[in-house]
């Protein structure tokens, strides 16, 4: 109806473009105008002013011959002042984007490798913002911003590349074990060394503490009873002890068999062996 009447409404973020007999006449801003259609004006279109966005997903191949998906979000929008070239001079601006992004992808990512590639996404979206600005600007079109939002590897690079990592991984958890475990034996070692250590103190304080008794009851025998020599009151003793032996052995709950010569007779030879013994020890000492 407002366009039998001559006028016309263009929405807010939008302009109109006017022709008059099919050559460009003007562009008109966001409110109501009046356009004569007896002059032979009509509305070509309108174009809208607002960022719009397209994702370009582009399939390519880096350094290292690993097949990627590069997902590129591309943020654009028409100038106000340019309204007439990008209304005129594109027929299809959504695929003259995505060709430009297509042309740099290709030609920047083979020049990485697949790791670089990731490092890197931000100097790619730069060269994707910087191309398309130079070559959009001709069109009446500014980019606003450019992103590299996804890097998709092959399935299988994928799972090798988990792998990889899972396997570096156990690694240097095997080394954690393995030195957790050098410290646990060198720990123990040290342990075992400190307890055979005090083992060794405690036997020597042991027959120290035997010795100097045995020592004190010779010397307290031989002046309590007259006429015994220091020989006397060793025998004495050896043979005690021999019985004391005998005794723990008969007591003993095991069912293992000694054999050992017995008789009156056979504690002289045993306290003799003994004495002996000890006197030919001290001779090579």
């Amino acid at each position: 109806m407002g366009q039998a009447l001559g006028c016309i409404q263009v929405e807010q973020s939008t302009v109109a473009i006017t022709e008059a007999f099919g050559k460009f006449d003007d562009v008109l801003q966001p409110g109501c105008h009046c356009l004569p259609w007896c002059f032979g004006k009509q509305a070509a279109g309108t174009l809208s002013l607002r960022v719009q966005q397209l994702d370009v997903r582009c399939e390519t191949k880096t350094k290292d011959n690993v097949f990627v998906n590069v997902v590129a979000s591309i943020q654009y929008r028409a100038l106000a002042e340019k309204a007439q070239d990008a209304f005129y001079k594109l027929s299809n601006t959504r695929a003259q984007i995505q060709s430009y992004v297509f042309d740099v992808i290709r030609a920047s990512v083979p020049k990485l490798e697949l790791d670089a590639v990731f490092e890197q996404k931000n100097d790619i979206a730069r060269a994707v913002e910087e191309e398309l600005e130079k070559a959009m600007s001709h069109y009446g079109y500014e980019i606003v911003q450019t992103l590299i939002v996804d890097i998709e590897p092959d399935e299988h690079v994928k799972r090798a590349m988990n792998e990889i990592n899972a396997a570096a991984r156990m690694r240097v958890a095997a080394n954690e074990k393995a030195e957790a475990e050098k410290i646990l034996q060198i720990k123990r070692a040290e342990g075992d060394a400190e307890s055979k250590y005090l083992a060794g103190l405690g036997v020597a304080r042991q027959r120290q503490a035997i010795v100097d008794g045995l020592r004190d009851s010779v010397l307290a025998f031989s002046e309590n009873v007259p006429g015994t020599s220091s020989k006397d009151v060793m025998d004495m003793v050896l043979v005690t002890q021999y019985f004391d032996t005998m005794k723990e052995i008969g007591a003993s709950s095991k069912s293992n068999s000694v054999f050992i010569p017995h008789g009156p007779g056979a504690v002289r030879d045993i306290a003799s062996q003994i004495r002996d013994g000890l006197l030919q020890a001290s001779q090579n000492n």
